[in-house]
């Protein structure tokens, strides 16, 4: 008897909208179509998970986040989404609640039509989409095949996965890795002055 909730709302940037050229209106509408709209659902499903003792959340994310689709509102939103999910699962799992991402790829009427073609076709003109991404991006399966993720994420199947980001596409599953710092450095800051402009190149350049 698991309680879930499935936040899968948002909306396109408007067409051709770039940082050049979007305004704070339509940036504020897209913050709020993806991200407050899953923080206000979980913000009201969490303390009854909490209650009765468990539950799953599952949002939905893109593979937009990561920036490859261009735009403003809807990466961001989006990527908003993930780290809200990421301090979620955190937060409740001392309750017995998890919460997950999907990241859908699937044919709908946000990935069909003359326009959009056109904007992939774009993306992929410069350098924003890789081949694999385009190709993908051109043949989305059914949404059928998403969905059957997000069905196992709100069975007792998914018992202890919590905090993953997953990518449903057709007949690809994948999961992205979770967000971790990588080393480059240290040394004492007691005993030694801040890096220098010059000392931070040499070691990222490293």
């Amino acid at each position: 008897d698991l309680a879930a909730v499935v936040n899968c709302a948002g909306t396109a940037e408007p067409p051709g909208s770039s940082i050049l050229t979007v305004t704070s209106a339509e940036w504020h509408a897209l913050l709020d179509a993806h991200l407050t709209s899953a923080f206000e659902v979980c913000r009201a499903a969490a303390p009854h998970f909490v209650a009765r003792g468990g539950g799953a959340i599952v949002n939905t994310s893109s593979f937009a986040f990561d920036g490859s689709y261009g735009g403003t509102g809807y990466p961001a939103g989006k990527g908003g989404v993930t780290s809200l999910t990421y301090a979620l699962a955190a937060e409740l799992a001392e309750h017995g609640v998890r919460a997950n991402v999907v990241c859908p790829g699937a044919r709908t009427r946000l990935s069909t039509g003359d326009d959009y073609e056109a904007h992939i076709a774009d993306l992929h003109r410069r350098g924003l989409l890789d081949d694999v991404a385009y190709a993908g991006a051109q043949d989305p399966g059914p949404p059928e095949h998403a969905a059957a993720l997000y069905l196992f994420l709100v069975t007792d199947l998914a018992a202890g996965i919590t905090g993953q980001v997953l990518a449903a596409a057709g007949g690809f599953l994948g999961r992205f890795p979770g967000p971790a710092v990588e080393l480059v450095t240290w040394r004492d800051h007691h005993e030694h002055p801040p890096y220098t402009p010059a000392e931070i190149a040499g070691l990222l350049a490293g």
